[in-house]
């Protein structure tokens, strides 16, 4: 957006933590499954206070109770090391992700159609949540790209902290190998399309 000086608000980096956080819990409900037998009290603790779950909150509520003034002394380390750390635990994705390919052979068709087909339906409800909260057409945009995008980070991290047992080469597959190439080579320049006919169509 700003490479093509397109407006956008500020606060869209906010939409990121609150996105992740019922992504994180939706996961864990249909990892769990709800039944009858369901034990509510592990499995609510489990979903509002896991690690991941506590991280995001922690994480977002420290920085607003600091403020910009006060981030500035840990920069050096949250910020200019952010790069590497990430390239690290994306190896370590991967090298998860290659131990288990034989799984690939028979999911593999649905990954591909999963992989495309749900970002943009997801970004077209992101594009319609964003017009109704009188988000601007970059806005809009940005909201229909957080939606339609995959988590690379803290869901697979979490997930694997909260459901060990789950194989991880599938949803890393699905989300870096199917839908992050789509999201950068398609998808974005079609959300933006969205957020411009949403805003044209429907008005605002």
């Amino acid at each position: 957006m700003n490479t093509r000086n397109i407006a956008f608000e500020e606060y869209m980096a906010l939409f990121v933590v609150l996105l992740e956080v019922p992504a994180i819990l939706v996961g864990i409900l249909l990892a769990r499954g709800v039944s009858r037998e369901t034990q509510w009290g592990k499995l609510t603790h489990e979903v509002f206070l896991g690690k991941g779950v506590t991280l995001l909150v922690g994480g977002l509520l420290i920085g607003w109770i600091v403020g910009p003034e006060g981030i500035v002394s840990i920069e050096p380390l949250f910020f200019d090391l952010f790069k590497g750390f990430l390239a690290l635990f994306l190896l370590e994705m991967g090298l998860i992700t290659a131990a288990q390919l034989g799984s690939l052979k028979k999911h593999g068709l649905f990954l591909i159609g999963f992989g495309i087909v749900m970002p943009v339906l997801s970004a077209l409800a992101g594009t319609l949540i964003g017009w109704s909260l009188g988000l601007s057409v970059g806005g809009t945009a940005m909201l229909a790209i957080l939606t339609a995008s995959a988590s690379y980070i803290a869901v697979p991290a979490a997930m694997r902290i909260s459901i060990p047992e789950a194989n991880p080469t599938l949803s890393l597959t699905a989300s870096l190998g199917i839908t992050f190439p789509f999201n950068i080579l398609l998808g974005i320049p079609l959300y933006y399309r969205f957020a411009e006919q949403a805003h044209v169509m429907l008005g605002g």
